[in-house]
């Protein structure tokens, strides 16, 4: 016994050699960290007197401290950065749906600004503003070397006025300039109609409008169709939206989704992490869906196109999407400025991280460019038929009711042809919906 109690104490006392032996070289590790932050500090300080002192011009010390944090944190990634009062302001009343501006949400990358996407029914999107553009220069100044915030800055000004912004886009040789008038931009989160038997649900961002703007237009279409026996499916529209507030994208997928996870966040440590479920209850009343992304596509809008991917709710339809997986968090600083500060990457129920590879659609269909098409093309385009021959014959096997439903039907068929002229990305997903309607249900 006493030679057990002994091998005991024994390891008790080899274990506290180790610890005292482990410990010893990282206490004096964490003590060279702090003295070389403490040195770092002492740096940042001189430059900040001598730059006060022996600067060319006299410059406001706030400005100096603003413009070194705002360094800080653009440095870490595109989308963390300080926000002035200003700033922390605006970026509240745009949650809300109406600001003053261009109409565009913009990123950077290689040190040009690009946009992300234009959002419907603004100044930009009339222009002719694209999802991928970069914008080089603003009223023939250039946006090289500044970053985000300031290239913002650049191109906001007073409702009415009027900003020139230089574009490349892929595919055109030469940068071209767009004039743009600045207006007052008022967000409809939600736009919902019926094509033919299809709803079909425009989501162009996702703020605090969204949810209940999308629950509202549901409801809308499924009466004034007669019920939701008449409704062949839903399309999802989420092409060119940059994306909002994480809770509208839970919200918007638990409204299609009975169950399951819709999107997991996991920050540096494994407490930080937060996993997000659907609950009972699918507005569309197992209806098929089709969701439409593209290049614009991004944040919010990539988690509502995964969760209901990986689902199996939706076919997803379109372009690869932006790639935004991850997430800020606004923090409020002191003086009523904030931090936008990235503190966690999103996942899909499957585990994929979307972060730079972004949705890949089940189909992928381009939307083409319009073609310039003659008059001697259109007439060539125009086909006859047995109808059209003089002395034809008449179909008289066909009751007047059977001739009506055939006109009826040939009726749908045009205006799904014209739908492909301006919009082939939705009417193909229509198509979609149609063919598997005709199908019925799959035993």
């Amino acid at each position: 016994m006493k030679k057990f109690v002994m091998a005991a104490l024994g390891g008790i006392a080899t274990a506290t050699v180790l610890t005292t032996q482990v410990a010893g070289p990282l206490i004096a590790q964490e003590a060279d960290n702090s003295a070389s932050v403490y040195e770092q500090l002492d740096l940042f300080g001189d430059i900040f007197e001598r730059i006060r002192g022996q600067y060319v011009e006299e410059v406001e010390s706030s400005d100096l401290i603003e413009a070194a944090i705002n360094g800080m944190l653009t440095s870490l990634d595109p989308h963390s950065s300080y926000l002035s009062p200003d700033d922390a302001a605006d970026m509240r009343v745009q949650t809300r749906g109406e600001f003053g501006g261009l109409g565009i949400e913009v990123t950077q990358e290689e040190g040009f600004v690009k946009v992300v996407s234009p959002i419907d029914g603004t100044p930009a999107d009339a222009a002719g503003v694209e999802a991928g553009d970069f914008i080089t220069h603003v009223d023939g100044e250039s946006v090289l070397g500044l970053n985000l915030d300031e290239a913002v800055d650049m191109m906001r000004g007073p409702v009415g006025s009027e900003i020139i912004i230089t574009i490349v886009r892929e595919g055109e040789v030469e940068p071209f300039d767009i004039t743009i008038v600045r207006d007052t931009i008022k967000l409809t989160a939600v736009r919902t109609r019926t094509e033919g038997d299809t709803v079909v649900l425009r989501v162009t961002t996702f703020n605090d409008q969204t949810s209940p703007g999308l629950e509202e237009g549901i409801a809308e279409q499924v009466e004034e169709a007669g019920g939701i026996e008449n409704v062949n499916g839903f399309v999802l529209d989420m092409r060119n939206n940059p994306g909002g507030l994480l809770t509208e994208a839970i919200r918007v997928s638990d409204f299609f989704l009975d169950k399951g996870e819709i999107v997991s966040t996991r920050g540096r440590e494994p407490e930080d992490g937060d996993r997000f479920n659907a609950t009972p209850g699918d507005l569309a009343q197992g209806k098929p869906i089709v969701v439409l992304i593209n290049g614009g596509s991004a944040s919010a809008s990539e988690i509502v196109a995964g969760a209901l991917q990986d689902h199996r709710r939706a076919i997803v339809v379109g372009t690869k999407s932006f790639g935004k997986g991850s997430v800020q968090t606004v923090m409020p600083l002191r003086g009523d400025g904030a931090m936008r500060l990235t503190t966690a990457r999103y996942y899909t129920p499957s585990g994929r991280s979307i972060q730079a590879l972004g949705v890949s659609p089940d189909i992928i269909v381009e939307q083409p460019r319009p073609a310039e098409v003659t008059e001697e093309e259109e007439e060539n385009a125009r086909s006859r038929s047995e109808a059209d021959l003089r002395g034809s014959l008449n179909n008289d096997s066909l009751s007047e009711d059977e001739v009506q439903q055939i006109e009826a039907d040939r009726a749908r068929a045009e205006q799904a042809a014209e739908l492909r002229e301006e919009d082939y990305q939705l009417a193909y997903a229509i198509d979609i919906l149609t063919g598997l309607n005709a199908l019925g249900p799959v035993d």
